[in-house]
This record gives C-alpha cells, sequence and structure tokens, in this order.
C-alpha cells in the first residue's frame, strides 16, 4: 500500500466501544480505592503553624471538648468537609447503659477489658445509686412512671441509623410506628394518640351481613351461614360498697382460655416466690393453637415436657430443663435459637468443655446453616445469630462489655449440673449473675434432687421467674446386670440385679455371689490358694473380655461402651483385643478410607506417629479407644465412626459420657472405682447414672443394658443400691473469689464484688431470708427504743464494760474450744470418770464426772454433776438462757469451783464443748454405763422414786467429797494444757488464741467492778439494755455484706492487691491490676513475670517453655535435662511464687479445696523444643505424657501467649509484644492445632 494510503487510512479511526456494564459494576464493586470519595488529596486541609517555645510551658486549665469530623455528601459519599464537634464529657466505656457507643467491629464479639460491663440483672441497689448520681449531676432526668418513647430511665436510646437524619421509634406494642407524632406536644397528648382503637368485630359482622352475598354469581346457592347466638354477659352493679360481690358475672362467654400453667387449674405444682415446677403429666392439646407457627419444625411429635419448655421460651421466661438423658433436651435449646433467629435477635450456646463445643457447633451448624464457634484459639463467623462456645469465654465477654449483649435473647447452658465442679464451677454462678435484664436464661441438666431450689435462686437474682421442666423416668428404661463370667463355660454368668421398673432383685444379686464364689474356689483348686489374684494377669483378663464379647455379639448386645476409669488400661484392653475382629471386609474398608482421609491434613511425619498406627489397627477391627490421652483428631475420628456404628466396642473414660448423645445398646462398667485426685472410692450416684445413661437408643431398643464386671468380687448390696439406686448430688455452690473477678468488678466501680458474692449460689439462704430479717430487725429496733430510750446510769459503765469482754470473751471460746478439744491428745483424756470443770446454765463453775461421748451432735458429752441449781426468786424482764449464765461465772462472786455443802442431790447433763473450763487430771474410778442406766430408769415415771443404785450412788458420794474439798480449799486440781500439743496450721487459730488470751486478762482486771452489793439485780439492767442493742445488730449484721461467707476471704484478698499494688488506697486498679485482669487464671505471678522483667532476656522458646508451668497438670516421672537459661528461669518463677505464697499466708488467704499445685515444670523441655519447630514425633520421645494431654497443654499455652501479648501492649513494652507473637507462632501448627473435623465444611468429610 502507498504512503498515501497508509496516511489517509491513520486518520480514521475505529468505532468506539462501550465497556461491558458488568465490568463497570463489577470494578464499583470490588474496588471502592477508585471512588472519589477516597482521594484524599481533594480533602486534605493543612493549618500552618508558627513557632512558639514559650507556649510549652504554659497549660490550659480546659479539657478540650471539641473534635474535627468529616462531613459526607448524602448522596454521593464524598468528602465535602471537615466540621467541629463536641466531645461527651463522659466516656461511653464507662457507663453500664445499653445506650454507650458500641465498641469498634475489631473488639464487638471478645469485648475489652478497658470496657465496663453492662449492669447485670438483679442489682437494684446499684442501678439506684446510679440513678441517683445521674439526677443529681442533671445528666439524666430520671422518670420511671412516665418514660418517653425512645428513651431508658431518661436516656437517649441510638435510634438513629448512620447516614440518616430521622430516628425511628415505636410504641409500647413494639409494631406501631410512632414518625408522625409531634414531639413537641406534651407526652399526655401523645399517649392519647397512641391510645388503641378497640373494634368490636362481632358488631361490625353483624352490622354488615346483608354484603355477604354480594359477588356471588346469582346462580350460585346461597347459603346462610349458622352462627351460634352469642351469649348474653349480665353484669348487676348493686349498690354496695362491696365492688368485688356486687361484680358478678351470672354467666361467662364460650371463650376459649389457656391456663397451661395456672396454679388455679394445674394441682399439685409445686412452686416458689421465683421458680415454678410445671406439672409434666398432663398433656398439652392447646400447643398447636397457641403457637400457630413454629419457629423451627421438627419431623416428630414433641414430648410434653418439650412443649412445655416451648411454651414458656416463647412467653419470654427462664426455663429450667432438668430431664433423663436422652430423652430430648437439646429440642428446647433448638427453639430457644429457632426463635432467635425468627426475632432477629442472637442466642448463645455454652458448653462445659471445649470438644463438646466442637460438636455441638456441628450439629447447629447442619440444623440452621448460620453458626458461629468461639473458642481460645479460634473464632468461626462471630457475626452470626447463634455463638457456641465455653462457660469462660463467655464470662470473659460479658466482664468485657461484649456488643453481642446488646441483641442477645438466649443463653443456653448445657450441663449446668457442672456446676458441682469444685475447680470451675464458680464460672457458671458468675456467668448468671452477670447476664442483663433482657436475657432469657435457659438451663438444660440431668435430674438432680433440688431444681426448685436452684431455679428459686437464679429467679431471684435475676427479678424474673424461673419455670422448671422435668421428665419423670427415662425414654428407654435401663436393665442392670451383674457379670461373673472368666470364659470357658462361664461365659454367659449375666445376672439381672435391677429391672427396667427400678426395682432390685435381690435372687439375682444372690446368684451373682453364688456364681463369683464358685468361680472363684474352681480358681484355687488350679493354682492353690496361694496362686494369686484371678486377674491379676492380662492374659487372664484377655481370656475374660474375648468371652464377654462374645457373650455379647450372640446376644445380640453390640454396640457398646465400655468405662474403664483409666486411660492406660483402655489402651491396654484395646491392645489385648487384637485378635478379636467385629467388622466386615465392607466395613474395614470404609474404616480405613475415612481414617486416611482425615489424616490427608497432617503432615506425613505425623501420620506415622505411633498413637495413630495402633489406632488405626484397633479400629479397623471394630474397636475404639476414646479418653484425655488421646489426640483431639483421633478422638474426633473414633466418634465419627461411633455414631455411625462402625465402631462397635468402645473403651472410654469418663468425659465420654459428658454432653453429646452418642448412645450404645450396652454399657458396661470395667470397674467401679475411681481416683478423685485425693483418694481411690466407688463411684457416686450421679456419676454412675451419667455413665449408664449412654444404654439404650431411642427409637432402636426396648431397653438399655448396664453390665458391672465383677473380676475382683460381686461389690456388697449397700454399696450397689447406693451408686445404682442413690440420689444424685444436690446442685450446691462452689462460688469463690478470684484475684481477676475482684479486679474486673473494682474496676467496674458500680458492679460491687459484695452485690456480687450476696447474689451467689453459696448465700442463698441469707437471700431467702433477707425480708424475715428486716422485719425481725424493725421488731429489735423498736425494742431497742423503750429499752434503751435512757441514757445509762454512770455508776453502772464498768458493769457494761464487764459486759462487752464478756461477751467477746464467749466467742471466742464457742470458736476455739471445739478445735482444742478435739486434738488427739485431748480427746485421750476424755475416758470415763474424768473430772471436768464445767459452767452450762444454772451449774457455774461446778465440777463434773465425764461418762461418755455419744450425746447429740452439739451437745455430745454426758456428765455426771451435783443438782445444785437453785431457783432465782427475781422476775427478770428478759429470758434467762445460756448466756446469762456464762456471764454470772466471771463474776467475783462466782469466783469458787465446787460446792459449799455436801449432797447425794444429782443430774446427768450433756454439755457441748464450749461448757467445758477445764480438764483436770483427776481420774475417779466410776462404771459409767451403770450410772447412765441407773439414772434413766428412775427418769421413768414409775420408777421415780426407786433408791439409787450403788454404783450411782458410789460415784455422786465421791463427786460430792472432790467437789467440797475443792471448795473449801483442801484440795488443788490439776489441770490439762489444752494448747500446748496443739499443732498451729494456720495463723487463724494463733490469732484466735492471742485474743482469747488477751480477753481473758481484761475479765480478770475488771472482775473488781463486779464485787459490788446487788450485782445480779445491777448487771441485770445492763444485760437487757445490751441484750436489745445485741439482737439490734445482730439483724444489721445479717443484712449488711459483713454477714456474707466469703467477705472476711475478700477483705484479705484486698489486702494482698494493696501490698502488691494493684490497687490504691482507695480501692482504684492501677496499672498491674488492669493488666491481672486479662489473665485467665494464675493471674498474680503471670503479672508479677510481665512487671519484674523476667522475660527480658529469654528468647520466645524459652518463653513459652517456661509458661508451660501454669497450663500443665498431669503427673510426670522423666527427668528433663533444661539448658542453662530455662533452669534459671525455672528459679525465678518459683521464687516469685513463693514471696506470693508468704505475702498470702501473712493475710490468711488460702487455696481453694481441691486446688492442685499452681507450678507443674514437667513439660518445659517439651514444650521448648516444640517451639524449636521440632517434629512432634520426636518431643514425644521426651516424655512419659500421652500424645493427647500435651497437645491440650500447648492450646491452652497458646490462650496465655495471646493474654500476655495483650499485658505486653498495655504497659507499651513492644520487645515482649513481639516475643510473645513469635513464640504463638511457633508453637501454633501441624498435628497440635489441627482443624476439629467438627469445624470443617461438611462437604470435605463424608462418613
Amino acid at each position: 500500500m502507498s504512503r498515501n494510503q497508509d496516511t489517509f487510512f491513520s486518520d480514521i479511526k475505529p468505532p468506539p466501544i462501550f465497556d461491558e456494564l458488568g465490568d463497570r459494576i463489577k470494578d464499583y464493586i470490588l474496588k471502592p480505592e477508585s471512588l472519589a470519595i477516597h482521594k484524599w488529596e481533594r480533602s486534605q486541609t493543612n493549618w500552618n503553624r508558627s513557632i512558639n517555645l514559650d507556649s510549652l510551658f504554659e497549660t490550659d486549665d480546659l479539657v478540650v471538648d471539641t473534635t474535627l469530623e468529616v462531613v459526607y455528601d448524602p448522596l454521593t459519599g464524598e468528602i465535602s468537609g471537615l466540621q467541629e464537634v463536641s466531645v461527651p464529657v463522659e466516656e461511653d466505656e464507662d457507663g453500664l447503659s445499653m445506650s454507650r457507643a458500641p465498641l469498634p467491629p475489631s473488639q464487638a464479639t471478645r469485648g475489652s477489658t478497658m470496657q465496663d460491663p453492662f449492669l447485670p440483672a438483679g442489682f437494684e441497689e446499684e442501678l439506684q445509686k446510679m440513678l441517683d448520681e445521674a439526677t443529681k449531676t442533671g445528666d439524666m432526668l430520671i422518670d420511671l412512671d412516665n418514660d418517653e418513647p425512645g428513651k431508658f430511665l431518661g436516656e437517649d436510646l441510638i435510634t438513629i441509623a448512620p447516614g440518616a437524619s430521622e430516628s425511628v421509634l415505636f410504641a409500647e406494642d413494639g409494631c406501631t410506628l410512632l414518625k408522625d407524632i409531634n414531639k413537641d406536644e406534651p407526652l399526655e397528648l401523645q399517649k392519647e394518640v397512641l391510645e388503641p382503637i378497640n373494634i368490636n368485630v362481632e358488631e361490625m359482622i353483624d352490622s354488615n351481613t346483608h354484603l355477604a352475598g354480594l359477588w356471588q354469581d346469582d346462580n350460585e346457592k346461597q347459603e346462610e351461614p349458622k352462627r351460634p347466638k352469642p351469649k348474653k354477659v349480665e353484669i348487676e352493679i348493686e349498690k354496695d360498697d362491696n365492688f368485688l360481690e356486687c361484680t358478678v358475672i351470672h354467666q361467662l362467654p364460650e371463650i376459649p382460655v389457656l391456663n397451661i400453667t395456672s396454679s388455679a387449674i394445674k394441682m399439685g405444682v409445686t412452686s416458689t416466690e421465683w421458680a415454678e415446677m410445671i406439672d409434666v403429666s398432663k398433656p398439652v392439646p392447646e400447643f398447636h393453637e397457641k403457637i400457630t407457627e413454629m419457629a423451627h419444625k421438627y419431623p416428630f411429635e414433641l414430648d410434653t415436657f418439650q412443649k412445655q419448655a416451648i411454651l414458656k421460651l416463647v412467653e419470654g421466661h427462664h426455663v429450667f430443663v432438668a430431664a433423663h438423658t436422652s430423652a430430648g433436651k437439646t429440642v428446647v435449646a433448638e427453639y430457644a435459637i429457632a426463635l432467635s433467629r425468627r426475632n432477629c435477635t442472637r442466642a448463645i450456646y455454652t458448653s462445659p468443655i471445649k470438644a463438646l463445643s466442637n460438636q455441638k457447633y456441628n450439629d447447629f451448624n447442619k440444623t440452621f446453616g448460620e453458626v458461629g464457634l468461639l473458642t481460645g484459639d479460634l473464632q468461626i463467623n462471630a457475626t452470626a445469630s447463634c455463638l457456641v462456645m465455653t462457660t469462660e469465654i463467655l464470662r470473659s465477654m460479658l466482664y468485657c462489655g461484649s456488643d453481642v449483649t446488646r441483641d442477645l435473647e438466649f443463653v443456653i447452658f448445657d450441663e449446668v449440673h457442672y456446676i458441682n465442679n469444685a475447680e470451675r464451677g464458680y464460672v457458671w454462678e458468675e456467668v448468671l449473675i452477670l447476664l442483663p435484664a433482657h436475657v432469657s436464661i435457659v438451663m438444660l441438666s440431668a435430674t438432680v434432687p433440688n431444681t426448685l431450689q436452684f431455679a428459686d435462686w437464679v429467679g431471684r437474682t435475676k427479678k424474673r421467674k424461673v419455670y422448671v421442666v422435668s421428665t419423670p423416668k427415662r425414654p428407654v428404661p435401663l436393665c442392670h446386670y451383674l457379670y461373673t463370667g472368666s470364659g470357658g463355660k462361664s461365659k454367659n454368668e449375666r445376672f439381672l440385679v435391677i429391672d427396667q421398673e427400678g426395682n432390685f432383685r435381690l435372687r439375682g444379686y444372690n446368684d451373682a455371689v453364688a456364681a463369683k464364689k464358685a468361680r472363684e474356689n474352681e480358681y484355687k483348686k488350679s493354682f492353690g490358694p496361694k496362686g494369686g489374684k484371678q486377674f491379676g494377669n492380662s492374659k487372664a483378663e484377655q481370656t475374660m473380655w474375648v468371652a464377654f464379647i462374645d457373650h455379647l455379639r450372640s446376644n445380640d448386645k453390640l454396640p457398646v461402651v465400655a468405662f474403664t476409669l483409666s486411660r492406660n488400661r483402655c489402651d491396654q484392653n484395646a491392645e489385648n483385643l487384637m485378635s478379636v475382629d467385629l467388622t466386615t471386609a465392607r466395613e474395614k474398608s470404609h474404616i480405613r478410607s475415612f481414617f486416611n482421609k482425615c489424616l490427608q491434613r497432617l503432615k506425613a511425619p505425623d501420620r506415622r506417629l505411633p498413637q495413630v498406627i495402633r489406632l488405626q489397627r484397633v479400629l479397623e477391627n471394630g474397636i475404639g479407644v476414646h479418653h484425655s490421652g488421646i489426640l483431639p483428631l483421633l478422638k474426633e475420628i473414633v466418634e465419627m465412626l461411633f455414631q455411625t456404628g462402625h465402631v462397635k466396642l468402645l473403651f472410654a473414660t469418663e468425659t465420654f459420657a459428658m454432653g453429646v448423645n452418642m448412645p450404645a445398646r450396652t454399657v458396661v462398667f470395667d470397674d467401679i472405682t475411681k481416683f478423685d485426685g485425693v483418694q481411690s472410692r466407688s463411684l457416686a450416684p450421679a456419676e454412675y447414672i451419667q455413665m449408664a445413661g449412654r444404654a439404650g437408643r431411642r427409637g432402636l431398643d426396648d431397653t438399655g443394658t448396664v453390665i458391672l464386671l465383677c473380676k475382683e468380687g460381686v461389690p456388697d448390696q449397700v454399696t450397689l443400691k447406693g451408686m445404682m439406686l442413690g440420689t444424685p448430688q444436690q446442685l450446691s455452690s462452689q462460688f469463690r473469689l478470684t484475684y481477676a473477678m475482684i479486679l474486673s468488678l473494682l474496676r467496674a466501680a458500680t458492679v460491687s464484688v459484695e452485690g456480687m458474692m450476696q447474689r451467689s449460689f453459696r448465700e442463698f439462704h441469707q437471700l431467702c431470708q433477707a425480708d424475715n430479717y428486716r422485719k425481725q430487725l424493725e421488731l429489735a429496733e423498736q425494742e431497742y427504743s423503750e429499752k434503751c430510750s435512757t441514757p445509762l446510769s454512770s455508776h453502772l459503765a464498768p458493769l457494761a464494760t464487764f459486759y462487752d469482754t464478756a461477751t467477746a470473751y464467749i466467742d471466742v471460746l464457742n470458736e476455739i474450744m471445739p478445735i482444742l478439744l478435739n486434738q488427739p491428745k485431748v480427746v485421750k483424756e476424755f475416758v470415763p470418770g474424768k473430772v471436768i470443770i464445767l459452767s452450762a446454765g444454772p451449774y457455774i463453775n461446778q465440777l463434773g464426772v465425764f461418762l461418755i461421748g455419744n450425746g447429740p451432735r452439739q451437745t455430745p458429752y454426758k456428765v455426771l454433776v451435783l443438782n445444785t441449781a437453785k431457783e432465782d426468786s427475781v422476775r427478770y424482764n428478759f429470758d434467762v438462757d445460756d448466756n446469762w449464765y456464762r456471764m454470772l461465772s466471771f463474776s467475783a462472786s462466782y469466783d469458787n469451783i465446787g460446792t459449799e455443802e455436801s449432797t447425794m442431790d444429782h443430774t446427768i447433763l450433756c454439755i457441748a464443748p464450749k461448757n467445758i473450763i477445764a480438764v483436770t487430771k483427776l481420774n475417779l474410778k466410776i462404771d459409767a454405763n451403770m450410772v447412765i442406766q441407773d439414772f434413766e430408769q428412775r427418769q421413768i415415771p414409775r420408777f421415780k422414786d426407786a433408791p439409787v443404785g450403788s454404783k450411782c450412788a458410789s460415784a455422786v458420794q465421791e463427786l460430792s467429797r472432790v467437789s467440797h474439798a475443792v471448795r473449801t480449799g483442801a484440795t488443788a486440781l490439776d489441770r490439762v494444757s489444752l494448747t500446748q500439743s496443739l499443732a498451729v496450721s494456720t495463723g487463724d487459730i494463733l490469732h484466735t488464741l492471742d485474743k482469747m488470751n488477751k480477753l481473758k486478762a481484761e475479765l480478770d482486771a475488771q472482775k473488781k467492778s463486779t464485787d459490788i452489793a446487788n450485782f445480779k439485780s445491777e448487771f441485770a439492767i445492763v444485760y437487757e439494755r445490751k441484750q436489745a442493742e445485741r439482737k439490734r445488730d445482730k439483724y444489721k449484721r445479717l443484712l449488711s455484706f459483713e454477714s456474707l461467707a466469703l467477705y472476711p476471704d475478700y477483705q484479705r484478698r484486698l489486702l494482698v492487691l494493696r501490698e502488691l499494688n494493684y490497687i490504691d488506697e482507695h480501692d482504684s486498679v492501677i496499672i498491674k491490676g488492669r493488666v491481672a485482669c486479662g489473665m485467665g487464671t494464675n493471674e498474680l505471678i503471670i503479672s508479677e513475670l510481665v512487671f519484674r522483667n523476667v522475660f527480658t532476656d529469654k528468647d520466645p522458646a524459652e518463653i513459652a517453655a517456661l509458661l508451660s508451668c501454669f497450663v500443665f497438670q498431669a503427673k510426670t516421672r522423666v527427668d528433663q535435662v533444661l539448658t542453662d537459661k530455662l533452669a534459671a528461669g525455672v528459679a525465678a518463677i518459683q521464687k516469685i511464687d513463693e514471696e506470693l505464697c508468704a505475702i498470702e499466708s501473712k493475710y490468711m488467704v488460702g487455696q481453694f479445696e481441691g486446688q492442685g499445685e499452681r507450678l507443674n515444670f514437667g513439660l518445659v523441655r517439651v514444650v521448648y523444643e516444640w517451639a524449636l519447630e521440632k517434629p512432634f514425633a520426636e518431643i514425644v520421645e521426651l516424655t512419659d505424657v500421652q500424645e493427647g494431654i500435651i497437645v491440650r497443654c500447648i492450646q491452652q499455652l497458646h490462650e496465655l501467649l495471646v493474654d500476655v501479648k495483650d499485658a505486653a501492649v498495655g504497659i507499651g513494652d513492644t520487645m515482649l509484644q513481639a516475643k510473645m507473637m513469635e513464640a504463638s507462632t511457633a508453637i501454633k501448627r501441624d498435628i497440635v492445632f489441627a482443624a476439629s473435623l467438627y469445624t470443617t465444611p461438611r462437604d470435605t468429610i463424608t462418613l
């Protein structure tokens, strides 16, 4: 082509092609940074400032109360400028109100340690205090009676959405929109506008019946509907003052009324002021009429207890479901979740253990599709309407003011009977107390005896009634057997001891005893009387198990869960049964395929771990193992294979019975003895029922089979009945104070520690008696004003002082004497005939002869005394009690011991330890049994005039002689020292003894003030006034925080925190205290490690290894080889722990009962090597601790490292923060943090 042609065509451009609309929309959505709103250079403004160095020395007294905010164009969203806005004087995070500003999105779920908790329900005093302060400062105009729409207690609620200019307000019905109401009008006029219009629908229908066929075709046959005539309601109003009697409805209209739980209709309903037990024996025919549209539909007909619970959930009440295992408690939880989804609110499901949280997350995710999971190291879908977590995480969220609480409608507590756990039970109480008023509580529990009492505590605490729903019996009854076989011909020896009706079969028990005896005799014939135990070797155990499994298979009793209360025995039993094959070739193929598919997420070396290989081998035979020593991933594989029926025999420990419904046809107990950390004991009824309840699959089995293996012998009948038929343990309080709780509540000053203690289940009795105490206080105040209206005469002042000292001394004696008299050496002194000095009632400073110590619990000592009591002719204005006589015994008038005159008149008293003044070294030769028998016989009316027996007369005569001799000074009695052999274990006893000696010296000094004429009549005046005053003070104290059981412990812990500088002298939390608030456990020692820079010279791996001592709890017998820096770190931690223990001992702060060692360095080297990125197979070789426990320790260690990292951020230590992040990253890898099968998308795991 020529050059001219090229020039010509170069001027011609191709036609314009517009961009695809889809691409433009895609870029608009996916590339927001290209929008004009983000062109910051167009919106940046700069003000030049002149340098003035002198201004640095000047301060402005006024706080800056304004700030700059960006102004956006309401249509395009572009930045149009800046505006100056006011800053609120009070920060939002300091308020307890729901109207405070939300947290940033990154903190909205978990909350922040800088945020206060929302005001819990039931804290009326704290709420009133907050309202009073707000009213004084003018921040709120409180009007409880006439609260305006859009306000709560005078506060403006957040009703304006971001970007909107108008608020959205609703009327009290929650439906009527108030957008057209003029806010300038008075509230009364607004209420008139909102007044509902009553429409008589029946009258409208009657007046418009002529329009019924208006749109009907002419050729259609018109049928007039037949309606029943309305019943007439006649109300007669007579001229009578009694309105209730004159307004009599003579004929009621036929209107269906749903009174499902009305106490007037339901008979036999047990209820209290704040709790009500619903009668589930009566059907609920109106269920579908009251709930026309179910929030969640079930493919089966609900049981009565489920319907009753759902009705109460819909009505907005708290519900406590205490049902048998496999009864269907989860249905109630599912419906609460469905209700929250329908109401566009949120629900939280809490479980006692992390593994159960994962399982529940999987179950609910299949049911609802949108579920979140929060654990210490994992957060999945935190914005979901339903969140699954452990109770500890919910507690942390409540303390940190999580914004999830705002939209929260239901909190479901699964396995709430876990509140009995000594180590963690207090967490449940904390959470129940901290929940706000708008949250409905759903509690799920096994059957316990005191459900109503616990529900009443929850209702009384939250000021809202709780409805209790219980099941009368199991859906699948259980039959309990004893198995005495040992293989061979005896393999079918199974005897029924408790039938499905719960009756104990004595014949079956006797047959089992006889059969076991026969087995033992056969064994002795074969091996001789010294042949050892029958099951003392693994071969005999293996033979027994093989025969027993064959017996179960032939009787169609598989699948079976064999509860073996020892991890090692679980593994050993599975290994011994390698020759037993319970699966088909097809099942083996499926197990192998599923097992290998689940292991694909692990690295190749981790797939070759010995535990993995062993478990795969036994699983292919249909045998599984489940305990805490198994790797978490392997445990989940076993659980899933068991649910699908591929595992026929499962050896498990007690933890398998907790939570998820994984029933079997048969449950077997390898043993009924367990070690609870302190001693070996038989299973408690609650423990036995929890495990035995896994037997019997609803819809598959008519009865569940529970078999107890009698390897070493048949348990005695009492033990067996108590375990199988005994009453489960009652729900009891394990509430205790922790430093983290105290600091968290002191930080949020409105919710007091005393208020938390007062509302605990431990103080339930005091809580119930509060109203009665107030009434008694009013009476005591009235009595005090009557008796003490005039001042006490000056000459009686010394007697008033004497009364105060005597009262304090008596209180100390009441406390210390039971301790002193229960010492082993002192107990040996109490032999029949021992002469003691006592003061009991009118028998003041008398000698007595000890007879026996088996009296009533409060007054165990039976003593023979001379009947020297004389009736006082003076009538006093108060009740003459033991306290009056004991005070007289300290006076000069009763300074002598014994009797002035000899007498044979005698009596036998039952006295308490407080009545014993001294124990002498004198013993009289008497026959105690004959003396008691003779005296008791003469108390019978027909023998009252019988002569005194010779044995008794001789004892009385000898006592009379000694008593008279002591009184005249002819004989001196040596006394046994009660404190010399005292083994002082706590500072409390030493303090009490010092106090006793000091008060005794004061009494002796004041005794001369009692040596006056008419002492008794003069002292009676003082006694009467003081008793009235003491009675008043008693009820004041009972209504005060000082009466709380844990109040002394609280005061002592405050002293510890002050000395360690966690709080100041005003109990305000300072920087160390704020750091300690963020620690889950061991808050003091970990905070001290941070502030004392113990980790400054350590690398991340060493820090992780040292911190493992706070999370490792198992025992190990392997001696570790530590590096020099690790050994120095261990020594530093131990030194700080000793210092803290010394300070706690100084203020008498003790550990709670059952608490283990605070420090356990048994896994330091293992964690150190793991943090250095050594393979898991190598670190396992360094210790005898099982793999699952190592994994659990490292997982908990990761949570602790995150807490320490947050502490480093709080104090500004960037170096420590970086080390904690590096350590956390180093340990969070491979098999230790392999994703749970339950949290994996369901399409990746196929069973």
